[in-house]
Formats: structure tokens, C-alpha cells, sequence
């Protein structure tokens, strides 16, 4: 019986699975870490990357925590781990040098996730390409423009971007009316369209007449000034212009358009 005893507390058994153990409670405390990390830092990622990124984190811990632990106990057992790491050494400098682009993109995708410079549905502009964020790898960036084009950009050659909806948008809206219309009248169907659409219309966020923005050559110019939820500025805007149109219809409000007089000339 002593001898069973004195076989089980020898260094060779014991020491084998203490760093077992401190494996698992390592790796235990770092993925519980790294999932509160996204939780706060990656509020606007989707469900779905945001648990692929999680488990893609987690496996890499796994395995490096698993090589660490293979190599501590291989010195428990006078096994000399100096040549194992040499050739990891060389292998992990070769893999770097011939994936070193790969490498660089896949660290800028992490950078660009952390950052929250921008997610899946934001409208940007990388370069001179503006769209619709439609996919966000490790790798690479998709983005769809307006009129269908979808271009695919490498994590690593994005330095500057454009996030038009991180913030609330403002934008501005002209409205000419001929000379010959009173503007004490203009602007209180300006200011009712104004006040009326603040109520109506969930993503206006405010609304205000400016006044007179300019005496153009054949009308003079309003200008009202919203503010909306992001990338809802173009809805408003439409909203609003219809709006107009309609109720100076119906006050009898002229807006100038040209027009083109033709005489009958007698030979």
C-alpha cells in the first residue's frame, strides 16, 4: 500500500496533472474574459460573427494553452523541449513570411471589430467607393453601392474610413418660392409643415425654418434644417418636399419653374 502511495505522489504523476489543471482553469478565465470583452467593445455586430469571432479566439487559446501545457509536461518527464521549440520557432517564421499579407489582413479585420469602426449594414466610404457594409471577414471588407456594384477591399489597405451611420444626420432642404408671394405667409406654411412633421414622422429628430437662404435670379429660397436617425435623411427629405408641394397647392403658393413663350410671327 505505501508503495502504490509513494508511486502516485512522485513528481512524475502529480506534476502532470497540476499543469493540467492550471491549463483549464487558464483557459476557463481568459474565454470568460474575452466574451465580456465583445459584449462591451462590439455592440453593433451581429449575433452571428460576434459568436464566430468568440469561438475563432477561444479555439487559438485552446491550442496555444494545449502546446504550452504538452511542453511543460515533456520536461516533468527529462524530455529536452529546446529542439521542439526551435522547430516551431522556424516553421511559425516561414508561415509568417509566406502568409505575411494574410497575416496582416486578418489583424486589421480584428482591428477594424475591437475599433467598431464599422459593421454589417453601416453606409461608408472607403476611398472614393460608397455603400452598404455587406460583409465584414478577418479578411476582407464587401461593400454594395447604390446602384448594385459590390466591391471587395483587403482589411490591410483600409487606413481611412467614413461612417456615415455611427451619428445622427443633418441635412438641408431649399424651397423657392416666386417674388410675388408674401413671405410672412411663406413662412407660417413653412413653420406648420415644420411642427406638423415633428409629430408625425418617427425618424425626424428635429426640424427648424431657417429663413431666407437666397435671392436667386428668378425665386426666393428657404431653407429648413432637419435632423434624423442615421441614413434616414434621404426618406425625410422626400417626405418633406412632398409635404411642401402639397400645401402650397393648396394655399395657392407659386413655386417659379420655367417656362418657354412661344409667338406667332405674321410674314
Amino acid at each position: 500500500m505505501k508503495k502504490i502511495f509513494d508511486l502516485i505522489l512522485i513528481k512524475e504523476v502529480i506534476y502532470p496533472i497540476v499543469i493540467i489543471l492550471i491549463g483549464f482553469i487558464v483557459y476557463f478565465l481568459i474565454s470568460k474574459s474575452v466574451k465580456k470583452i465583445f459584449k462591451l467593445r462590439i455592440s453593433k455586430m451581429d449575433v452571428r460573427r460576434s459568436k464566430t469571432l468568440c469561438s475563432l479566439i477561444n479555439n487559438i487559446l485552446k491550442y496555444l494553452i494545449l502546446i504550452f501545457c504538452a511542453l511543460a509536461i515533456l520536461e516533468v518527464y527529462n524530455i529536452s523541449t529546446k529542439g521542439i521549440i526551435t522547430s516551431l520557432g522556424v516553421v511559425g517564421v516561414v508561415a509568417g513570411l509566406a502568409f505575411q499579407d494574410t497575416l496582416k489582413d486578418l489583424l486589421s479585420g480584428f482591428s477594424i471589430i475591437f475599433e467598431n469602426m464599422y459593421a454589417v449594414g453601416d453606409i461608408v466610404t472607403i476611398g472614393d467607393f460608397k455603400g452598404t457594409v455587406i460583409s465584414l471577414g478577418l479578411k476582407s471588407t464587401k461593400i454594395q453601392s447604390v446602384t448594385g456594384e459590390i466591391k471587395t477591399i483587403s482589411n490591410s489597405t483600409i487606413t481611412e474610413v467614413i461612417n456615415h451611420s455611427l451619428d445622427d444626420n443633418y441635412d438641408f432642404i431649399d424651397i423657392p418660392v416666386a417674388y410675388e408671394e408674401n413671405v410672412a405667409n411663406v413662412e407660417k406654411v413653412l413653420n406648420n409643415i415644420c411642427s406638423v412633421s415633428l409629430k408625425e414622422l418617427k425618424n425626424l429628430l428635429d426640424i427648424n425654418l431657417l429663413g431666407i437662404e437666397k435671392l436667386d435670379s428668378s425665386s426666393v429660397n428657404f431653407r429648413i434644417m432637419i435632423k434624423t436617425k442615421p441614413m434616414k435623411q434621404y426618406e425625410i427629405k422626400r417626405e418633406i418636399l412632398k409635404r411642401v408641394k402639397t400645401s402650397f397647392d393648396k394655399e395657392n403658393i407659386n413655386i417659379p419653374y420655367n417656362q418657354v413663350v412661344v409667338h406667332n410671327a405674321r410674314v
